[in-house]
């Protein structure tokens, strides 16, 4: 049985326009690719306060302003996932990996030489769009 998973994810852009990306770490055959941080939505939640949630526990940082940016659903060969992505606009205290992982500010022409999920590239498609 194939496990399904919700999933918020912002897309943090610095001041030069660069994009947060974290690494994945804690094992599973994920580990040492990179991803845009956010995490799984529980029950009762929304997208918007898992994001919330999921960047306070991460990163440390508390959301200011978030606009949708993007859905999209993946299927991998042991799990699907279903992901919310946001454009996060404004936030307040500097991002750490507060869960160990690595953080990389990267311009959106460079996302590409990332070792991002494969159910990210989409998103790094629409970015080198917007950035052009």
């Amino acid at each position: 049985m194939i496990s399904r998973f919700r999933v918020a994810a912002g897309i943090l852009r610095d001041s030069r326009g660069r994009v947060l990306i974290a690494e994945r770490v804690g094992g599973g055959p994920f580990q040492g690719m990179w991803e845009f941080p956010g995490g799984k939505i529980g029950d009762g939640e929304s997208p918007e306060q898992a994001l919330e949630r999921e960047l306070l526990e991460e990163l440390g940082i508390e959301l200011g302003a978030v606009e949708c940016f993007m859905h999209l659903e993946h299927d991998y060969p042991d799990r699907s996932v279903s992901i919310d992505f946001f454009l996060v606009r404004a936030w307040s205290n500097e991002p750490a990996g507060l869960e160990g992982q690595a953080l990389r500010w990267v311009s959106p022409e460079q996302l590409g030489e990332q070792n991002i999920l494969p159910a990210d590239v989409p998103v790094i498609e629409a970015l080198q769009q917007m950035a052009s």
